[in-house]
């Protein structure tokens, strides 16, 4: 049985691996963004899997996708590491609070303290690794990808400023679209998920 259920609980994250990796070329560009600044829907087939299996599967969905997305990177690698990072910095602390008490209230108490917890951390990561990475791996020089911020709104013109005003919304905006998906979806498929009969 746990053989069984080993291996069904792989299938299903390569399968949610699959569908997170294919929406994360659906990106919706925002003129209020800068054009590098995108939002997608690849993050809830993580989540979903973070419930249904563990957090750790729904970590191992966000490297899938983004391992399967570096077969086209436009950045050298340097956005798909950033996604894989923010990504599991969502799920992975919305399955741990689930599991510890598998209730509606949970799941949702969860998926916001990992929107949370993904918005806050990922300003830090990104202010002093992600976009110094960004800047190095496109030559791009710091200043510049600051001044596509500034000239949509002039005020943010440091990094600091940019990342809380830009970056910041936008993560926790994504982490709210995948809670919603989530909920709605989730009770109707966890029995599918889990190998379970639906009653």
């Amino acid at each position: 049985m746990k053989k069984n259920q080993s291996v069904r609980n792989l299938a299903v994250t390569a399968i949610f691996a699959a569908i997170s990796a294919v929406l994360m070329y659906i990106q919706i560009g925002l003129p209020i963004l800068p054009s590098f600044l995108k939002f997608d829907f690849s993050d809830f087939p993580a989540l979903i899997v973070s419930f249904a299996v563990s957090p750790w599967h729904g970590a191992l969905v966000c490297l899938l996708k983004n391992l399967l997305h570096l077969l086209t990177t436009t950045t050298a690698g340097v956005g798909e590491l950033n996604n894989f990072i923010i990504a599991t910095l969502f799920v992975v602390p919305a399955g741990i609070v689930y599991h510890r008490n598998k209730t509606r209230k949970t799941a949702l108490i969860g998926a916001v303290t990992g929107t949370v917890s993904s918005a806050v951390l990922s300003v830090i990561y990104n202010y002093f690794i992600g976009y110094p990475l960004f800047s190095a791996a496109l030559g791009i020089p710091m200043v510049g990808i600051v001044g596509m911020y500034s000239g949509i709104l002039p005020s943010a013109d440091t990094l600091w400023e940019a990342l809380l005003i830009f970056n910041l919304p936008l993560t926790l905006v994504k982490g709210a679209v995948s809670t919603l998906i989530t909920m709605l979806i989730y009770k109707r498929i966890s029995p599918l998920l889990k190998g379970k009969r639906s009653k």
